[in-house]
């Protein structure tokens, strides 16, 4: 039967979501194990329907799914998922969310806004969910926002370690796209012994996915500059900063995210001359029309398999990332 048994008779048990099925076979393929096979559809109506093939009574069950487009489609199987497994009398039920669905709605900007992100925690809590299991939230403030323990992941090792080896600390500047990712940047400065930079920009709250750059702090003149952020989206923040970084005198600009969401027209965008690299990783599947040849992919399953491992044998996720947080 699919899933991992301890001496202690408990059993893992790996189910996958329809939106990136490689991504959890990746997974299982590192904890040796299987995805538990699963009868997944949507009717003509729209609606969806999940039913588990094997028992999962008493099972430590992790529930894969990453919420690309369309993402309410894949929130709602996932919701549907976790509800099955709780009726199914499932021991733990931990949701694997890669990438954190409406995550960048985690707070109130005006009057009469929702607060999203809080909305789906409490979904998944009255689905069933005992646990979530996130990568590079938006805010960490998320955290706060489910009733349990949400073990918040970093795929700074996976992108540190490419980086490593292709760039020069005396040439290289980190570079924080807004004031929003300075913490995050700052660590990788330390991490890769660079100095910061910091792009000051100003967002119309009334107009999506638009930016303008203001001005840039630190030094960029002469440098290699590595641009950290935790998604692209449209692409428009990062091309503007990547121009405004090579109009300020960088010699190159390379760009690091974990999560590919790539949203029109982020393809045309990306592949602009004053960007030498994108490196991401597969949290959402990046299929071979969504690729380009400055694009780099690096793999999540690593990271998500040994948290998984860790969240089963009762260890710690915190010790995988060594200050990270």
């Amino acid at each position: 039967m699919p899933g991992i048994k301890s001496s202690g008779e408990k059993k893992l048990v790996l189910i996958s979501g329809r939106a990136h099925p490689q991504l959890a076979i990746d997974i299982a393929a590192e904890l040796g194990s299987e995805l538990i096979p699963t009868d997944a559809r949507t009717f003509a109506n729209g609606e969806i329907y999940a039913r588990f093939d094997e028992s999962v009574r008493g099972a430590d069950a992790f529930v894969i799914q990453s919420h690309t487009n369309p993402i309410n489609e894949w929130l709602m199987e996932q919701l549907i998922m976790v509800d099955a497994l709780k009726r199914a009398s499932a021991k733990r039920i931990t949701v694997v969310a890669p990438f954190y669905p409406y995550a960048r709605q985690d707070k109130k900007g005006r009057g009469r806004e929702p607060i999203s992100a809080r909305l789906v925690a409490d979904l998944f809590k009255v689905a069933g969910a005992d646990r979530i299991m996130s990568v590079d939230l938006h805010a960490a403030q998320i955290q706060g926002f489910f009733d349990g323990p949400v073990d918040h992941l970093f795929a700074m090792p996976v992108l540190l370690e490419h980086f490593r080896v292709k760039l020069d600390p005396a040439t290289l500047t980190i570079v924080s796209p807004d004031m929003g990712r300075v913490r995050v940047a700052d660590i990788w400065s330390d991490k890769l012994g660079a100095p910061l930079a910091i792009i000051h920009k100003r967002r119309d709250p009334l107009v999506p996915n638009q930016i303008t750059v203001h001005e840039i702090v630190g030094e960029v003149k002469g440098r290699v500059c590595l641009i950290v952020d935790d998604l692209i989206d449209t692409g428009r923040t990062i091309v503007q900063a990547a121009e405004a970084l090579m109009a300020a005198g960088a010699t190159g600009v390379v760009v690091a995210a974990t999560h590919a969401v790539f949203s029109p027209p982020a393809l045309d965008l990306l592949q602009n001359p004053a960007i030498q690299e994108v490196v991401v990783t597969d949290t959402l599947p990046i299929p071979e029309d969504k690729r380009f040849p400055t694009l780099t992919v690096l793999p999540i399953a690593p990271l998500l398999a040994r948290a998984i491992h860790e969240v089963f044998d009762e260890g710690s996720v915190t010790s995988m990332f060594e200050g990270a947080a």
